[in-house]
């Protein structure tokens, strides 16, 4: 080859280099990703949103730092039932949420729910429903390391839904308790359990509010409700798991959720820690609770009542009835009374009054601050053991027979218009069903009157009209004729289940 040739060819290849150099750097912006020697893609904002405040940092650390040393306590409780089914379906509105099915086939079935570890030696905490109607050998503990042990149930409270098993172990690493007295709405809370099969699961809230009662949500007739609502998210699963505040320390045990599909929708119940210790430790020393009574139906006061009863304001509950033998009885109070405080704690809602008697024990005693007939007294009751009553069966079957006395005596009634109320004579027949001397009885209640709202019924009788006897319709006619629009009446009632009750009624305007 010829220098000349050689020559041209290095000068086209130079011209190549170069050529190649100058489209590689006109191109560079475009070249995409996975090009071999292609450049570094950067993705995401420059700069950082303003620095997060100390504030801020502490509180995700407490979130963390909570959720750290209480999932450790916090066990997955599976039951398996004999499958007898259970004796009552629960409230619509209001449900359970563990164990996650309803006991209605006769074969075995099995359920799960959340507990606490209470002792290092193994006492766990959980709800009574969670546990109910388990096997013999039919409640497993899962720790939250997957250790499976078996449990004994050591006791339940179905009047709190609070029960007690055990596990054969030593060392475990337990809940610590706070107090739940001192709770206000507001407070940052973290529910922790496992729900729906997911477990050792955290969700955080706010309590919603508290002393929540008469909602229904535990089916014993002695039932006491004085809820922690939160809108933490618990679910089917969660029940029997604890509620925890940022310092770590259980204040409430998960029961229940308010919703319509028996899944979350906001409205969690947990039971304040409180009132679960007292009845844990009765259970773990006796097997059972030893709990006080002060013998007393009671009710709430509204404006209505407390106008009709004289109070300046509407305040305490209002005593009902009384238990025969009871503490109440032993200790002077009187149907009819306001128990404005306990021991100086006020108290407002007949939940409450019920709440702390229940953190006491038979022959403790209590300080009752009442109002009777505009002068307010203290009386101290020496509380009892509850009356284990025999439960006959009732006959609701109506006599279809009257005599023709009685159907002449019947017609003898009065309507109060303005009350919507209806009003007859009691014939001597009633007059031994319900067990009185006097009385006047409702035979007709008008839908959405004041007697309505009020909760008169059809089949009540009207006792007392402001601690007056009734003998008539004439009677109570004339009490009402004496008052004037606004002014408030309070009635002494005797239901068809034979208790005694009152009811405030205010004259319209």
């Amino acid at each position: 080859m010829s220098k000349k040739s050689v020559f041209a060819a290095l000068f086209l290849i130079f011209i190549g280099i170069i050529f190649g150099v100058v489209l590689v750097s006109s191109f560079r912006g475009v070249v995409m990703p996975g090009f071999a020697g292609g450049p570094d893609v950067k993705l995401g904002a420059q700069n950082h949103i303003k620095q997060s405040t100390s504030e801020i940092k502490a509180l995700n650390k407490a979130f963390i730092e909570v959720s750290k040393a209480v999932t450790p306590t916090v066990v997955a409780i599976t039951v398996t039932t004999k499958g007898k089914g259970r004796s009552e379906g629960l409230p619509d509105f209001f449900h359970f949420f563990g164990p996650d099915f309803k006991f209605r086939e006769p074969e075995p079935q099995q359920g799960s729910g959340s507990g606490v570890i209470i002792s290092p030696d193994g006492y766990i905490m959980t709800n009574n429903h969670v546990v109910d109607g388990a096997d013999d050998d039919g409640v497993e503990v899962i720790h939250h390391q997957s250790r499976r042990m078996k449990a004994k149930v050591i006791g339940t409270d179905p009047t709190t839904d609070l029960a007690i098993i055990k596990v054969d172990a030593k060392e475990l690493p337990t809940a610590a308790f706070g107090n739940s007295d001192q709770l206000e709405v507001g407070e940052w809370v973290l529910a922790v359990g496992n729900p729906l099969g997911l477990q050792s699961t955290v969700t955080a809230g706010i309590i919603s509010a508290i002393g929540r009662g008469d909602i229904g949500v535990i089916r014993d007739s002695y039932r006491i409700e004085n809820f922690i609502q939160t809108d933490a998210a618990i679910n089917p699963g969660n029940s029997g798991g604890p509620l925890v505040n940022l310092n770590g320390e259980v204040i409430g045990i998960n029961t229940a959720i308010a919703t319509t599909n028996a899944r979350y929708q906001g409205y969690g119940f947990a039971i304040p820690i409180n009132l679960a210790r007292t009845v844990a430790e009765d259970l773990i020393r006796h097997g059972k609770v030893r709990r006080g009574y002060i013998g007393v139906r009671i009710g709430a006061v509204d404006e209505i009542t407390a106008k009709a009863v004289g109070l300046d304001e509407a305040k305490g509950v209002l005593v009902q009835s009384l238990e025969e033998g009871g503490a109440a009885e032993a200790a002077g109070i009187k149907d009819g009374d306001i128990i404005l405080s306990v021991d100086a704690k006020e108290v407002n809602a007949p939940n409450q009054l019920q709440s702390y008697i229940a953190s006491k024990h038979p022959d403790d005693e209590v300080m009752l601050k009442i109002f009777r007939d505009g002068k307010t007294l203290e009386k101290k009751v020496t509380l009892r053991a509850r009356k284990e009553e025999a439960l006959t069966a009732k006959d609701d079957k109506k006599d279809s027979e009257e005599t023709e006395t009685e159907r002449e005596t019947s017609r003898n009634s009065i309507t109060v218009d303005n009350l919507g109320l209806t009003v007859a004579t009691l014939t001597s027949k009633s007059k031994n069903e319900y067990d009185v001397n006097n009385g006047v009885l409702v035979n007709n209640v008008e839908r959405f009157s004041e007697a309505y709202n009020r909760g008169l019924q059809e089949g009540d009788v009207i006792l007392e009209v402001d601690k007056k006897e009734l003998y008539s319709p004439k009677d109570l006619k004339s009490v009402i004729e004496k008052r004037k629009p606004g002014d408030a009446l309070l009635l002494r009632v005797k239901g068809k289940d034979k208790s005694t009750r009152y009811v405030a009624l205010e004259i319209p305007k």
